[in-house]
């Protein structure tokens, strides 16, 4: 276990910025060396072993490494200093299968309840539930005696506040690839940010959907607008007939138009993270709050508990996955949430004004 803002040191050298100096002089004399000085702005130090990422600079699996490494450390960072008490406990730890991760936690801070980021890289066979959970997504998946190697990366974040006007928010970002009996392979990128409010604030909602369509926008004016539309279908609590929160963006299974040009969209979805959230962190993180107000955040969060343990794809797939980490898994859900029976808030009140936008997504930027 490590902690302290001593694991942030260098963190300049975050996502695009290590990875080009690393694919620019990974042919030069010492370069194990330099390499490992460069990854002390991780959290810890890679999952895959040194050897693998220096024999493959380019390839995909090594890029998305160490852009979930630098987006981790990035908002760990972000976050610790926004906080400005309490310190991410870090547990790098190993899967038996294969893989392992590094899980970052901080836990009754001055202003977040719990933040949870963490990092996985993992590899192996895919479980009879998995693969059956993919061909319900369309997947053309050929098997032998059951069996299917895969490798899976990705960074994941949860961050509750404790302040009911600090809403809370969720991303994750992943790359898959799996090799079929016949060694096709087949790869694809998915993930997304959202954002998940106790109360409306519009103006936190248009900052947020600003920031994440102008990342959008780089790579094509189509993208926002899909990806909102398919984030507000997905984060939907069919048995409560609401969405889990505003939204923002999701996607999955994205393979097109080439590895290069979603690896960049995704790259420039992960430098959003930031700038959509934590100013309106500090915005609200000393906005007095009612008994009243406390409560209503926990009762939503509820909601947030049965989306994340009924629906949530992320979820399923890790408590399918023999050898996972279930404190990682479940390190989505909060501090504290509460359920009362037939609890109806009353009518034209700041409660049932969110429920409306719940129930009826709104299209914050154009």
């Amino acid at each position: 276990m490590l902690r302290g803002a001593a694991l942030l040191a260098g963190a300049a050298l975050l996502g695009g910025g290590l990875q080009r100096a690393y694919m620019a002089r990974i042919e030069s004399p010492g370069e194990e060396e330099r390499l490992l000085e460069g990854m002390t702005g991780f959290m810890a130090p890679p999952v895959s072993p040194l050897s693998t990422l220096l024999s493959a600079p380019r390839d995909m699996k090594t890029r998305m490494e160490l852009l979930i490494l630098g987006t981790q450390a990035e908002v760990c960072r972000a976050l610790q200093e926004a906080d400005g008490g309490a310190e991410f406990t870090v547990h790098r730890w190993q899967r038996e299968e294969g893989g392992g991760g590094i899980s970052c936690v901080l836990q009754d801070g001055n202003v977040f309840e719990k933040a949870g980021v963490n990092v996985s890289v993992v590899y192996g066979y895919l479980s009879e539930e998995s693969i059956q959970q993919m061909k319900s997504r369309g997947k053309s998946l050929k098997t032998k005696d059951g069996k299917l190697p895969f490798c899976a990366m990705g960074v994941s974040s949860v961050i509750h506040p404790k302040n009911p006007h600090i809403p809370t928010i969720h991303f994750n970002y992943r790359y898959f690839e799996i090799e079929d009996t016949e060694g096709n392979k087949q790869w694809w990128f998915g993930g997304g940010t959202d954002l998940t409010p106790t109360y409306l604030n519009e103006e936190d909602a248009v900052h947020f959907h600003k920031t994440l369509k102008e990342a959008c926008d780089k790579h094509g004016p189509e993208l926002y607008f899909k990806f909102k539309k398919w984030c507000d279908e997905y984060f939907f609590i069919k048995h409560r007939g609401e969405r889990r929160g505003l939204g923002g963006i999701f996607f999955d299974d994205l393979d097109s138009p080439s590895k290069e040009e979603v690896f960049e969209f995704v790259q420039s979805c992960a430098k959003a993270i930031v700038p959509c959230y934590i100013p309106i962190v500090e915005k609200h993180r000393n906005d007095s709050f009612t008994p009243e107000e406390k409560l209503w955040q926990q009762l939503r969060r509820g909601r947030y508990v049965e989306f994340n343990l009924v629906y949530d794809r992320g979820t399923k797939f890790g408590l399918a996955t023999p050898g996972s980490r279930i404190e990682s898994i479940l390190m989505s859900l909060p501090l504290t949430a509460r359920w009362e029976y037939m609890h109806i808030p009353p009518k034209n009140s700041k409660e049932a004004e969110i429920l409306e936008v719940l129930r009826h997504p709104v299209d914050w930027v154009h």
